[in-house]
């Protein structure tokens, strides 16, 4: 146990993981989103990506006692169900590619997803039907493939939501609820998959003390009636995490 906290205390690039860990907390309070899209690209330029996914998972656990019981009062939980359930069963499939990919193209998979989706986002890409049921399984299928290969388990989702103009409040109750409910599947097909080790762990609980902090600041400072600034702040968050985590600036 000391080892392994000896290994994770002493882990390169620790500092910078709570300090972007900490901005994605403040995002994810008031947005409802954003965690994995600030923290994977500056992560995975210190750690693997099934680490960061371990990671990120862990500390999600620890928000979603602040985050879960006002989503769960505002969200739409039969629709949130169909679409956890079609992303846990692609979850394993992306976990499985990664074992043939290169950690620099994983890297760059990640930017490059995190950029469509702010693209999406900040042109105001809108799709006006409703989705169906099978429209819903195959959202959440695609984003359960991207988030078993780059952690990146929101952004389909994410995009999803916005995309088709629904108040601020049930998007983000929804989103919180999605994420909240893949975070156990994560932890569970990394440690099946054998791909993160004990100091991960340690990791994650010196990284959920400024994560957690944040996050319940930032659902303080939640106002619907503010919604503009809030996605604002949080693209530019985000792009500020892609842009630090871009390979050609190794």
């Amino acid at each position: 146990m000391s080892d392994a906290l000896g290994l994770a205390l002493a882990q390169p690039g620790l500092g910078w993981m709570a300090l972007t860990i900490a901005l994605a907390g403040l995002v994810r309070g008031f947005t409802g989103f954003g965690t994995a899209m600030i923290f994977m690209p500056v992560a995975v330029q210190f750690i693997t990506v099934p680490e960061a996914i371990l990671i990120m998972a862990l500390t999600g656990i620890g928000s979603s006692a602040a985050l879960v019981p006002r989503a769960w009062r505002n969200g739409d939980r039969g629709e949130v169900a169909s679409l956890a359930l079609a992303a846990a069963v692609m979850v394993p499939f992306g976990l499985a590619a990664i074992a043939w990919l290169d950690p620099l193209v994983l890297r760059w998979v990640v930017s490059g997803l995190i950029v469509l989706t702010l693209v999406a986002l900040i042109t105001g890409w809108r799709y006006a039907r409703r989705l169906g049921l099978l429209g819903r399984l195959a959202v959440g299928s695609g984003a359960g493939l991207a988030g078993g290969l780059t952690g990146l388990i929101g952004p389909v989702v994410i995009v999803f939501y916005l995309a088709n103009a629904r108040s601020p409040e049930k998007v983000r109750a929804n989103v919180i609820l999605f994420l909240a409910s893949l975070d156990v599947v994560l932890i569970a097909n990394v440690l099946i998959a054998g791909l993160a080790s004990a100091s991960s762990f340690w990791n994650a609980g010196l990284l959920a003390i400024p994560y957690i902090s944040a996050v319940m600041i930032g659902q303080w400072l939640f106002d619907p009636n503010r919604e503009t600034l809030y996605r604002w702040a949080a693209y530019l968050v985000v792009a500020g995490a892609v842009l630090s985590g871009l390979p050609i600036f190794d």
